[in-house]
């Protein structure tokens, strides 16, 4: 099954994911997107880490190039998130801008391939799209692109509000 849950930051996207990833069956396998950028990144890390301790994941931080990952063996796979997966791929080093789009699709299919169940991770993104620089409204609208084609794609698609899983689309796991 794959499931896509959305929602605003901080909305216990996260949490929900880990308590379907643990009424799974194993092998579980984390994939981290996050960069360790700065004291913020990391302290957002560290919590995710003590998050999911003792839950059986094994962790595979991957910042880009999802196509390219290949897993022991077939199991309960978790990514966190699309949104830090998009940025990494769309913007190198020094703030060059790209589409990443076929390549993250490219590297979900990957992961589609070599999994059970694949629950990935994403922002709601778009709601209030006015303000923001030219690059930031590329990166929104990318994500977008990416969230539509994947909830389209998935079974199962949950928005998370306030800590309260919200079907869309299949039924809540």
């Amino acid at each position: 099954m794959n499931i896509l849950l959305t929602g605003g930051s901080a909305n216990g996207k996260s949490t929900y994911a880990e308590s379907i990833c643990v009424r799974l069956p194993g092998p579980r396998y984390y994939i981290a997107a996050m960069r360790p950028y700065g004291s913020e990144s990391q302290k957002k890390i560290e919590r995710h880490r003590i998050m999911r301790a003792d839950k059986g994941f094994e962790t595979f931080e991957r910042y880009t190039d999802l196509k390219g990952l290949v897993l022991p063996e077939k199991g309960t796979v978790l990514l966190e998130c699309m949104c830090n997966l998009t940025a990494n791929e769309m913007f190198d080093d020094l703030g060059n801008m790209r589409d990443p789009s076929s390549d993250i699709i490219e590297g979900i299919e990957n992961l589609k391939k070599q999994s059970r169940d694949l629950i990935v991770v994403t922002n709601d993104v778009g709601g209030d799209i006015y303000g923001y620089s030219d690059s930031t409204m590329e990166y929104m609208r990318i994500l977008g692109k990416l969230n539509a084609y994947l909830a389209k794609d998935f079974d199962t698609v949950i928005e998370v509000v306030a800590g309260i899983p919200l079907p869309v689309k299949g039924e809540i796991i």
